[in-house]
Parts: C-alpha cells; structure tokens; sequence
C-alpha cells in the first residue's frame, strides 16, 4: 500500500461498512462460524465480531490475515465489487458544460477496453411488456429515459425510471421493459464481451 505503514485501510479511504459487509458476505459464503474463522486467522473473536459489526478499525495486518483465511485476495475485503444494477437519477453523475452553447453531456458509463455494443432508441406503450430471455454471458444493457415512465432491469427486481434516469443491469439474466405511460421513449446501448 502506497498510505504507509501505519495507516488503516478507514484512514486510507476504506469505509469501514464496506469492510464489515465483505466480511460477513465472505464469512458466510465460506459455512465458517465467527469462531472458525477467527482461529484460521489468528484474531480474537470479539475483534471479528467488532470488525463484522462495523464499531472497529481493522488493521491492515488483521485484513491480510482475514483474507488469507478466506482464501479470497485483500481487496475483496477492501474493495468490493460494483453492484451488478447500478442506476443513475435525472441529474446525476459527472456533468460537462459546452462553451458558449447550452449544451451539456453527462458521463454515464465509461467503455471498457474490447467491448463491443449496439444503441437503440425504445418506443413503448403501456399493456404490452418486453420481456426478454437471457443473452450472451457479459451483456450489459444500459437504458437512459426519455419521455414516459418504465420498469426496467433485472425481470425479478425492475426499477422504476422517468425522465432523465439511467439504469445498467447485467442482461445475461432474464430481464424487462414494461412501459407506464403512454408515450415512453428510451435510449438503450446493448454492451457485449
């Protein structure tokens, strides 16, 4: 770690909640007890129940030993991964103003490197749902309202978006767009690996 020896991974930009939630998530996933996992990495019980708990700062040392035990790398414990939905609000995120134009551009998701995509624009009326079989694994659908409002996303879990709101879900999965009123418009970018 570059933030020196004596520096926890809370003082480093950590957040503590973050560390306690892939703990128990990876405590649990593995079938230990607090009390196995506890003797497989050398700390006391009460500090992992502390650590599970979010009312303790870990140690860098005490994550590593944390890790190791769970036979998963340190930044899964540090760093967890981004939610597989992830859904952005009318006026959210990073925004771009042009010169001397009204103009604006608002980053939604960046591209990553060997990814291929299609975009669409989406015209749909109410009483008629798009539900959709899964596609090729990694695909990602990221959908930006226009007019109207919809359920979109995960077939299990949808979210309910308006104007201007933004959602990406992995579309690998079954998954749906059930337009609300009449009228809605979308932009929709299919992202495939």
């Amino acid at each position: 770690m570059t933030d020196g020896p004596n520096k926890t991974p809370a003082q480093s930009g950590a957040p503590i909640a973050a560390i306690a939630a892939a703990l128990r998530q990876h405590r649990q996933r593995s079938g230990l007890s607090m009390g196995d996992l506890a003797a497989r990495a050398g700390v006391a019980k009460s500090t992992l129940s502390q650590l599970e708990s979010g009312s303790a700062n870990p140690s860098v040392e005490t994550l590593w030993s944390l890790a190791t035990a769970l036979g998963v790398p340190f930044s899964a414990l540090v760093d967890p991964p981004a939610p597989a939905v992830r859904v952005l609000r009318a006026g959210e995120g990073p925004t771009l103003a042009a010169e001397g134009a009204t103009f604006s551009a608002t980053l939604l998701a960046a591209s990553a490197p060997g990814v291929s995509f299609d975009v669409y624009r989406v015209v749909a009326e109410p009483g008629h749902p798009r539900n959709s079989e899964p596609h090729a694994t990694g695909t990602v659908e990221h959908l930006v309202m226009a007019t109207g409002r919809a359920l979109a996303g995960i077939a299990d879990d949808p979210v309910e978006l308006g104007p201007g709101d933004y959602v990406a879900y992995p579309a690998d999965l079954p998954h749906t767009f059930r337009p609300l009123e009449p009228g809605t418009t979308a932009v929709m970018v299919s992202q495939y690996r």
